[in-house]
This record gives C-alpha cells, structure tokens and sequence, in this order.
C-alpha cells in the first residue's frame, strides 16, 4: 500500500466512513496521494471514474476506501445477498496484493474479501465461499467466470465494480471475459464502477463509457507520467557490451535488489546463467513458467532470499515486490508504455529508485517513441571503458542444463521449433458495518 505525501489532502478532512478512517490511521495514512486527491471526492459523491495512474500511486487505496465507503454507507434489503463488490485484476499477483490492502483498509468495516484466481484449487475456493458470507470478490476473469457458470458465485446484487490495469486485461486478452462478468451485473447506473490503466488508450475509454455510469475521468499530469523519484539512465551501448556494462554497474553499486529485463526468453535464459558464473544469483521469470515454481520465486524476490530477478515483460506483470532499488532495461523495451511499467517496479511507496536503461543497435529504434511517451529525454551517461567488467563465461555444465531445460521445452510444446528470436507476445490465456437495515449475520 503506498504511503502518502504529506502535503496533500488529509484523509480526516474527508468524509470517510470512520471504519475506514480508523484502518487508514492504524497503517499511517494520513494524506492523499495525487490520484487519490482527484479520485476520492469523486467516489465519495457516487461518482463512476476511470483513472490514469501507474503502479506505486497509491490508486489501490484510492478505490479501496471508495469500495468499502459506498457499501458502508448504502443499505441493501435484509434479504438480499452478496457478493457486493468485484474487483477485477488481470493477474493472480496482483489479486493476491489487492486482497492484502483490502483486509488493512477494510479491517474494522465487518466485510469479508475473497482473492479468487486460477493455478490453485478450484475446489478449495468453492468451500471458501459455500461455507463462509463473502461480500467482496476479489480476482482474475476467468476463474471467476468458471465459479459464476457454476452458480457458485452470483452477481446479481454487485453494487461497485473496479476494474484495476485494465490496458493488461487488453493485452493479456481477458477483455472479452470481462464484458461478460460486467454483462451479467445490475445496469451501470445501479452500481459505482472504477477503472483504472496505466495507459489511456481509446480501447479503454471505450469500454468505461460502455459499461460505466457517464465516468469522470482523472490522471496524473502527463509530466508525471514517470515518477519524479525515479533516476533514469541511458547508455548507448553495442549489442555485445551490454553483459560486460550489466556486471561492471552490479559491481560498482551492489544495488540491494534489482529486476532485469529482457525481451526475449532465449537472451533472457543466457544472462541468468552469465551472472550465476560471476556471482549473480539470480532468479529467471518468462512467460512459461509452472506456477508454483513462479510462487517460489516470487516468495523468495519478497523475502530477500533471491535479489535478482531476469524477466521478461509477461511474466513479471502483475508483480507488486517492495523496495526493489534498481530497474536495468538490458533490451529497451519495443513498447513505450511497458517502459513505465518496468521502471515503476522501483521508487514504491514513496521510496526513490534507478532505471538503468541500455540502447544497443537492435532496440534503440525504441527510444523516439519511449521518449515521447514520457515527455522527456532519457539522461545520457558516457560509456565508461573502465565500467565493463571482465565477464566469467558459464560453465559447460550450465550450458548444458541451459541446452537440457530447450529440449524438455521442445519435448512439451510438441518439438515446435521456434520461429528465431521473438519477443515474447502479449498472450491470451457478512455483515455490512454501518447503520441500515442490513441483516447481521445472513447467509450471503
């Protein structure tokens, strides 16, 4: 959860329900950030809203505090039953962090939250919401649609609705189960309905102003697009540098714990075991990982046991991983926006960070548009000779686990071979406490 600026808005100077305001105190949250600024007096009016903010803003809080005010503060028939709130991610991770900030924010409300998403038992989840009342539904579209065609989970009685990163929804290809779920809600003007992207793209407008009650929309100025305590840093650098010029920065500022991305799983699964050989142990995330492999790794990135992470732009979205000190962008990234998304792994909860970025002859075609995007030039360091380490080549052992792990791959994928080196694609894939005539304990 990100913690706020103290010279913005007070939260006490809002009218918050005060089993918010007093969870908001127990965390020390005391002022708003920027998106939550523009947001709340909107939501707390009833207002619908699509939002334009990245990760790390604090925009989570933003529609969390409206979640639980709205339901706070409008009774529903005794009879009826939840769940009341869905909250849509197009990740479990990102499901998973949403959930922890819900239990925080929501901890004195008497509302009950749900993370709902797929890689775990279907059955299990099934017993958690058969056996115990679950107002608000927190997780990925399509184990929630599973649950629904079951009957499992209803959402007949939804009275708010957030869509969170829904330009991922587009480009993890969720979008249509999307529309489904919001189709089978009461009408829009029936519900408060928040959306937030870290890219306006008009795909996105387009879909707030389908299903959303006349949405206001509100952002993060456009020179904001990164944040300001984010140090950027570009070198131009041959393709053939880039692991020398990684080694020499990792030993000249041993930063604390980094993520590196790549574009492609082939030059991905190469430098993970380049830096094993030159002490760099390190954790590699691509797009086909087993899931609970992928947990492990995430756990260990949390628990500081690993602090090093290579991924690839699927697999790491979604990741919300505290005090991550130093982004390196070893292949630019060949879409602008997913340069703001890397970077702003670092720099969270008002913490600062380093964004290391290289630009070698095969990606630098990149940078025009990324700069653009920005509104802003990436700061130009001098490539310093003195900076390229002297690279240890890994051993013909790990080479030939490294050539060991492709022919399993190739095994499981039907000995497909693949088509050179591409970048990895977007793929598709109780109680209310508050006064009102709730009843107490109903069986939602």
């Amino acid at each position: 959860m990100a913690e706020n600026h103290t010279t913005a808005t007070a939260f006490s100077s809002l009218p918050i329900h005060p089993a918010i305001q007093e969870a908001l105190e127990d965390n020390r949250l005391t002022h708003t950030t920027p998106i939550q600024e523009k947001t709340l007096p909107l939501t707390l009016g009833g207002h619908d809203v699509m939002g334009l903010a990245q990760t790390g803003t604090g925009k989570t809080a933003a529609f969390l505090i409206s979640l639980y005010h709205y339901l706070l503060t409008n009774p529903v028939h005794p009879k009826a039953k939840g769940p009341w709130a869905i909250v849509l991610a197009p990740t479990r991770e990102l499901a998973v962090q949403i959930k922890k900030d819900a239990d925080q924010i929501g901890a004195y409300t008497g509302l009950n939250s749900l993370a709902i998403y797929g890689g775990v038992s279907m059955e299990h989840q099934r017993n958690l919401l058969e056996n115990a009342p679950i107002d608000i539904i927190i997780g990925t579209p399509g184990r929630i649609i599973d649950l629904y065609k079951q009957k499992i989970i209803r959402l007949k009685n939804i009275e708010v609705c957030v869509l969170d990163e829904a330009d991922r929804m587009f480009d993890l290809g969720f979008i249509d189960d999307v529309r489904y779920l919001l189709r089978q809600m009461p009408p829009a003007h029936e519900r408060l309905n928040l959306l937030f992207s870290a890219t306006m793209a008009q795909k996105v407008q387009e879909l707030a102003y389908e299903y959303f009650n006349a949405p206001e929309t509100v952002s993060i100025e456009s020179g904001q697009a990164t944040a300001d305590n984010i140090t950027q840093i570009l070198y131009h650098t041959a393709k053939h540098e880039k692991t020398p010029l990684l080694i020499g920065l990792l030993n000249r500022d041993k930063p604390a714990r980094s993520m590196i991305f790549l574009n492609t799983k082939r030059d991905l699964e190469r430098l993970s075991v380049v830096l094993e050989a030159n002490g760099y142990p390190n954790a590699a995330l691509s797009g086909d990982i087993p899931q609970k492999k992928r947990e492990k790794i995430i756990k260990d990135f949390q628990s500081g046991a690993v602090n090093i992470v290579v991924a690839t732009d699927v697999a790491a979205r979604g990741l919300h991983i505290p005090d991550v000190t130093h982004v390196f962008n070893y292949d630019l990234p060949q879409v602008a926006e997913d340069y703001v998304h890397r970077i702003g792994r670092t720099a969270r909860a008002g913490a600062s960070g380093t964004a290391i970025s290289f630009a070698c002859e095969e990606y630098v075609y990149s940078l025009p548009e990324i700069e653009h995007y920005i509104h802003n030039k990436l700061p130009v360091f001098p490539l310093d000779e003195e900076l390229l380490a002297d690279v240890i080549p890994p051993s013909e052992e790990a080479l030939r686990a490294l050539n060991e792990q492709k022919a399993e791959r190739l095994a499981r994928n039907g000995n497909r071979q693949p088509r050179g080196n591409k970048p990895e694609s977007h793929r598709r894939r109780n109680p209310r406490h508050k006064s009102g005539n709730h009843e107490p304990n109903g069986n939602h």
